[in-house]
């Protein structure tokens, strides 16, 4: 038999298996064997291409970030964060198995490191330290990825409880719509607070 008209193995055919697998059954499944297995290969041929299971999580998070609209061009800042803030969230959300990798990996592919490099050009142009740059990008990913890690537990499977304090069982049956309504709250009051740090910061610089 002649050799296949494509190779069964690339880094490219690697990660978009590997998002596909988390896509289907969620991070625990990531694992280079089961990968390979979606590729028809053996778990040891995946080696030729990469250097392990962080490499395939970086190039997961590479392709979702690929997906986002980082465009940091509008103004004021607070616009530009809100939008990008938004654009970051909708591609996650379409690859919400994906968000416990980005909470566990730092940001390595080239596409989010610029994304970080222009969000730090506009927080300078709005007069932020540097030393507030970085802070201020990672509370809203925090928020980003909290919002979709929340996990909606429906009262009939948790656990019986004899006795529940007032008010607190409407808690425990949160509408389709929380992890959204969360992301939305959370993102004003962010917003907000940076608004009035950036105030105080002008007025005594060196508080």
């Amino acid at each position: 038999m002649g050799r296949p008209s494509r190779r069964l193995v690339t880094k490219e055919r690697i990660m978009q298996a590997a998002l596909d697998l988390v896509d289907e059954e969620g991070p625990d499944a990531l694992s280079t064997t089961r990968v390979a297995a979606r590729l028809g290969v053996k778990g040891p041929s995946l080696y030729n291409h990469i250097s392990g299971r962080d490499e395939i999580i970086d190039g997961i998070c590479e392709l979702v970030v690929a997906e986002m609209d980082l465009d940091m061009s509008v103004r004021p800042w607070t616009t530009a964060l809100d939008t990008w803030a938004r654009h970051y969230r909708a591609a996650l959300a379409a690859h919400p198995n994906t968000a416990t990798l980005f909470r566990t990996r730092p940001a390595q592919s080239p596409s989010a490191l610029q994304g970080y490099a222009d969000a730090f050009t506009v927080l300078r142009e709005a007069g932020w330290p540097e030393d507030h740059l970085l802070p201020i990008v990672h509370s809203i990913q925090s928020l980003i990825i909290g919002s979709l890690l929340i996990v909606n537990t429906p009262r009939d499977l948790l656990e019986p409880v004899e006795e529940l304090p007032p008010g607190l069982d409407p808690l425990l049956n949160p509408p389709p719509h929380h992890r959204d309504l969360t992301f939305e709250i959370g993102l004003a009051a962010l917003i907000r607070g940076f608004q009035d740090t950036l105030k105080r910061l002008r007025t005594h610089p060196c508080s």
